[in-house]
């Protein structure tokens, strides 16, 4: 007979709750590899329409490399500037984290800039044939992930405006996910920078 006062074995044992890692960042990296898989088709494409489907002599374009050459710059600073605002984080130092935010996203919104100002000077128009379309498509696309990188960033630059914030020195992964697809989409521009003005 069970009395008043004697404990109940199930309610004495101290269970620890299973402890699962954290995999976020694995899921970040899963989504920017099937990502890369989309480039590598645009890329194939383009190689492909480049290859079977040459221009006619008189529709041979000249790509200025200038506005390219300073994208490059632009984006490969906002990698470097990326990860001092990281750095700073992890010293808990929140303002200047966001400062290099901050210089890291006006670097992303000059990169737009730049392209829109090539797009308009451009010696062909979308419509033009294959190579002009599937250049725009490449081109766009990338510039779309560069539109949502700046935005992200932004995001993350209010969320760690104070130490207490949702972004702080214990809690870095949103910074983290973002300088992760902010590399990655630097990373795309390079490649695509040598395929479409320099092949």
């Amino acid at each position: 007979m069970t009395t008043l006062n004697q404990a109940d074995p199930s309610a004495t044992n101290d269970v620890a709750p299973h402890e699962h890692g954290d995999h976020r960042m694995f899921g970040v990296a899963t989504f920017l590899v099937a990502d890369a898989m989309t480039f590598a088709g645009f890329f194939a494409a383009y190689l492909t329409f480049h290859a079977v489907n040459p221009l006619q002599p008189d529709a041979v374009y000249e790509l200025e490399l200038p506005l390219p050459i300073l994208n490059t710059v632009l984006l490969l600073v906002s990698s470097a500037t990326f990860h001092k605002a990281g750095q700073k984080l992890r010293l808990a130092d929140n303002r200047a984290c966001r400062q290099w935010l901050m210089v890291t996203a006006v670097l992303g919104l000059a990169f737009l800039v730049s392209q829109m100002v090539e797009y308009f000077t451009l010696p062909f128009g979308l419509t033009d044939n294959l190579y002009a379309s599937t250049f725009y498509a490449l081109t766009g696309f990338h510039g779309l992930h560069v539109t949502l990188g700046a935005l992200m960033i932004l995001i993350v630059w209010w969320q760690c405006r104070t130490p207490s914030g949702r972004v702080t020195a214990h809690n870095q992964f949103p910074l983290e996910a973002v300088e992760l697809y902010w590399h990655f989409v630097d990373g795309i521009w390079v490649v695509l920078f040598l395929i479409l003005y320099l092949l």
